[in-house]
């Protein structure tokens, strides 16, 4: 997270907080996140927060994912399970693509729904990995989607993925305890768009 100001009290001790008012610190925090093994998640904050993320998307190479916040009928939300965590279908765009077609195509090849209908931009969530020795910040944009339960539920197991289940609103709570913390705020942004249409 990069903002203005510093986590209200109460935020969660598993992410680290650093405030950054002059450029040169930026390179310093980014050196720590990407070599302290012990830091999962960050809140950056300072005067000038789009300057911080300017400076910090320097150190990344950029990739460009496109994902799903699949309801059913009954509003369920359509989950995977993937290297013993609770996921939601995403995956990389491939060129020529456009970012809707990307987040089907990836909902159907991991979930194996072949109906899906696109409702609308969800939100977008950025986090950075190392992979083959290579620096990468991921944004990824996420649609609210729909589809039917009366499909049958694939697992990409190519992908990893063991688990594809409709979750209840109320067992929401067991994705959160298991997930990756930038999915939170994809389910947030679900759970408040379920809220409006309910």
């Amino acid at each position: 997270m990069i903002a203005g100001s510093p986590p209200a009290k109460g935020h969660s001790e598993e992410v680290w907080v650093d405030r950054i008012d002059h450029p040169e610190e930026v390179d310093r925090a980014v050196e720590r996140i990407m070599t302290d093994t012990g830091i999962n998640s960050a809140w950056i904050h300072g005067s000038d927060p789009e300057g911080i993320w300017q400076r910090i998307a320097e150190h990344f190479e950029p990739v460009t994912a496109a994902g799903g916040a699949i309801s059913d009928e009954r509003g369920r939300l359509l989950v995977i399970h993937r290297k013993g965590k609770w996921d939601l279908p995403k995956g990389k765009v491939d060129p020529g693509e456009t970012l809707e077609e990307a987040a089907i195509r990836e909902v159907r090849e991991e979930c194996g729904l072949r109906s899906l209908w696109a409702q609308g931009h969800l939100c977008d969530t950025w986090h950075t990995y190392h992979h083959k020795g290579r620096h990468l910040m991921k944004r990824t944009v996420w649609f609210l989607m729909g589809a039917s339960a009366k499909e049958k539920l694939v697992p990409q197991v190519e992908e990893d993925i063991d688990v594809v289940k409709w979750l209840d609103p109320g067992d929401i709570w067991q994705f959160r305890a298991n997930t990756y913390p930038t999915l939170r705020a994809v389910i947030d942004a679900w759970e408040a768009a379920h809220r409006r249409r309910t």
